[in-house]
């Protein structure tokens, strides 16, 4: 049970693929200028990361190694698809705000990384915390991020607003740069945050 933590873990923070990894970086940036984006695409992602590395790992030992790429991405592509149609039809407004970055999951490199990397060597259970991990780090990084952007961008939280009328909004942070700005001030904060553990942790040693 804790090495399945550990994998659970390591992608909430150790190997976020985000603030670690670096990975996937063009869409989240796109769709944080909002907080509702922004979690309607950190589940997407992991719905679609959970069920292929579970179909592909669950599958492995039958799946040919010479076209494993195509059959990674028809996998993933299948369910890319779900959750694009779950979305124009129950989150219609959510769909449209998102728009071709939904579809896009089908090509976006956390995935393929995942499962060619981790699901096509490792059992179903293994996958399963793995691509949770990976999933909700992505998710909260995310959600971070859009908090930050919408608050500051449109004074507002949720489509909410939150702070008095005299506030004027710094559109900055709702245009590319200020998703860049922002993305810069967590990897410094989480650097920040894995060198005082570190330190910590070699004093304990120490003593």
């Amino acid at each position: 049970m804790q090495r399945l933590f550990k994998i659970f873990t390591n992608g909430l923070v150790r190997e976020n693929p985000l603030l670690m990894l670096m990975i996937g970086l063009c869409s989240s940036l796109a769709v944080t200028t909002a907080v509702a984006n922004g979690i309607g695409m950190g589940l997407s992602m992991t719905f679609v990361l959970l069920m292929s590395e579970l179909v592909i790992s669950t599958f492995r030992k039958l799946i040919p190694n010479s076209i494993r790429i195509p059959i990674f991405i028809i996998v993933i592509a299948a369910f890319t698809t779900v959750i694009d149609y779950v979305l124009k039809a129950w989150f219609p407004e959510l769909s449209a705000a998102m728009g071709v970055f939904i579809p896009l999951i089908v090509v976006n490199c956390i995935i393929m990384g995942r499962v060619e990397g981790f699901a096509s060597k490792q059992p179903p259970l293994d996958c399963v915390f793995d691509s949770l991990g990976m999933g909700l780090g992505y998710t909260w990084v995310l959600t971070g991020i859009a908090v930050i952007r919408e608050i500051l961008g449109t004074g507002a939280l949720l489509g909410f607003q939150i702070v008095p009328d005299a506030y004027q909004p710094i559109l900055f942070f709702i245009l590319p740069p200020g998703g860049f700005f922002v993305f810069a001030l967590f990897i410094s904060l989480n650097l920040l945050i894995k060198s005082r553990l570190k330190a910590k942790e070699q004093a304990t040693e120490q003593h």
